[in-house]
């Protein structure tokens, strides 16, 4: 825990400076969700297809799912998800003539959450 997923439009692969987004929005979570830095683990998932409206042209998408174990706040999620979109402002830079459509969503990890670790 947590959970982060960051779904992206594979037109943003260049602009997108993944490794300093991840960086970043862990300590985001850590300082607004009282997340433990080593628990915090994201993964980046490329889409190659987009549709957005009637066509497919000059639209990049970005979503990021964050899911918690129970217990924050509406305030703090929100607090978390705003953080989310200013870091998405900082480190996607779209190419010339691409709307970027950003998005960021928090969740709590369903009751039957389990994980382990091990080598």
């Amino acid at each position: 825990m947590p959970q982060i997923t960051v779904d992206y439009s594979e037109r943003l692969a260049d602009g997108f400076d993944r490794p300093a987004f991840a960086r970043d929005l862990h300590t985001a979570v850590v300082e607004i969700a009282a997340a433990r830095p080593p628990a915090c683990k994201t993964r980046f998932r490329r889409t190659e297809d987009v549709v957005v409206g009637p066509d497919t042209g000059g639209h990049a998408l970005v979503h990021v799912h964050i899911a918690l174990l129970a217990g924050r706040s509406d305030e703090t999620k929100a607090r978390l998800t705003e953080a989310v979109l200013d870091l998405l402002r900082q480190y996607v830079k779209p190419s010339e003539g691409q709307t970027l459509h950003a998005s960021a969503e928090v969740r709590e990890l369903d009751a039957s959450y389990r994980k382990f670790e091990g080598e």
